[in-house]
């Protein structure tokens, strides 16, 4: 301890150099951090958007796109499930339950959810959570909708609010349904989900602001006049189906059986699989990341080791004196250790405060801007493994300027060089 003691009052006599060595290493242990953290929570809020859910079919395709443009609202399908299909699926003898889902409009930047009570009723996240209401409840009637978390507090909307609904998923819509508002009936619970950011609507009244439309575009019939009787549309097509089965035996089974269907091209993925697959197709994106930060962490602390090393030639003097006021060799070693281990177990805290502090300032923004939930949480496993090897990698760099130090002699240490 008197040594560790020493060791600290030799950095502060180098202060400046030493605090320059300290932020280098700490910013490059944040970002050795950070990348973890963001890696972790990305697949933890990936894996808890959906729970429950059995299979997801869709139209023929690949299951990552079917993934993304169901449940994350990211992209567009290829195309649209018949309603004779959806209808024959629901019938199935293994199915227990669907939740239809058709997509293709926007309100302000919002995606437009339109599907039925069953969505409320079996749709699960994180831990097999079912939806909740903040305010008001399930729409009832064909103008009704309810509103995800981000889209209410986004837009300052309440219940009773009127919306309108835009053709196509921009954030600017030359075609709006000025004629057809709806309005606001009931406002979700926060879930870290994209459902915090979907406008929900029945089924009969996405299919009532496109009556008439021909070729996702208006006719002039559709212009002078609004549906009959919007109760009794019948919807053509939906996007995608989510489906719970009776038996999870069975999952194989009706995949085989969707994918073979021979009225249509369709695809059953398992949420599981298909979420497996993404990750794997940004594994090699996230290796790059981890590799990169590592590497910045090694040249941190590589810096330490330099500035260390250039010092020595400077404190010979100081280590004579040590050595002649009974100091052994290995005392000089394990000060010069010391040093370096004090620099790194500061950068260290440095480096993990500095993660937390980002997490508080960008988590609402990250979350708002892309539906990145990050929670404040300790330390994973992974993540103190991380830095268990950057200070192990800090104290063996700094082997060679103690093992420098150790080889000085008293007398190199007094002589006066010319």
């Amino acid at each position: 301890m008197s040594l560790l003691t020493l060791a600290w009052k030799s950095i502060r006599n180098r202060l400046f150099s030493v605090v320059l060595t300290v932020v280098s290493i700490a910013l490059s242990v944040l970002l050795l951090v950070s990348v973890e953290r963001v890696r972790h929570e990305a697949r933890e809020s990936f894996a808890n958007t959906v729970a429950g859910t059995d299979l997801i079919v869709g139209a023929r395709g690949g299951q990552v796109q079917l993934l993304l443009y169901s449940i994350f609202r990211m992209g567009n399908a290829t195309n649209n499930i018949s309603w004779e299909s959806y209808q024959e699926l629901r019938q199935h003898r293994d199915v227990a339950w669907t939740v239809p889902l058709s997509l293709g409009d926007s309100h302000r930047g919002f995606r437009v959810l339109g599907t039925n009570g069953d969505y409320f009723q079996h749709y699960r996240f994180g831990r097999k959570q079912a939806l909740s209401f903040r305010a008001g409840a399930a729409f009832d009637g064909v103008y009704d909708a309810v509103l995800g978390a981000d889209v209410a507090r986004e837009l300052g909307y309440g219940i009773g609010e009127s919306i309108v609904l835009s053709h196509g998923t921009g954030e600017v819509s030359l075609q709006e349904h000025g004629d057809q508002p709806f309005r606001v009936v009931g406002i979700l619970a926060k879930t870290g989900t994209p459902v915090d950011r979907t406008v929900h609507i029945r089924l009969q009244g996405m299919e009532a602001i496109h009556a008439g439309w021909v070729g996702g575009r208006p006719t002039a019939l559709s212009r002078l006049r609004r549906a009959p009787d919007p109760e009794a549309l019948q919807p053509k097509s939906v996007t995608a189906v989510l489906v719970g089965l009776k038996s999870p035996m069975a999952v194989f089974q009706l995949q085989r059986y969707i994918n073979e269907y021979r009225a249509e091209p369709l695809l059953a993925a398992m949420p599981g699989v298909a979420l497996q697959e993404l990750w794997d197709t940004l594994a090699l994106v996230q290796q790059a990341l981890l590799a990169i930060s590592v590497m910045v962490v090694l040249v941190g602390i590589t810096g330490m080791a330099t500035a260390m090393l250039a010092g020595l030639n400077e404190r010979r003097r100081e280590m004579a004196v040590l050595r002649s006021v009974g100091a052994r060799p290995w005392h000089i070693f394990v000060l010069v250790q010391g040093e370096a281990l004090i620099i790194m177990l500061v950068s260290v805290v440095l480096g993990v405060s500095g993660m937390y502090l980002l997490h508080l300032l960008l988590a609402p923004w990250l979350e708002q801007q892309w539906g990145l939930y990050l929670s404040l949480r300790g330390l994973s496993p992974t993540e103190c493994w991380l830095l268990g090897g950057a200070l192990v990698s800090g104290l063996s760099v700094g082997l060679v300027p103690a093992y420098r130090a150790y080889r000085f002699s008293l007398a190199d240490g007094m002589t006066v060089r010319l």
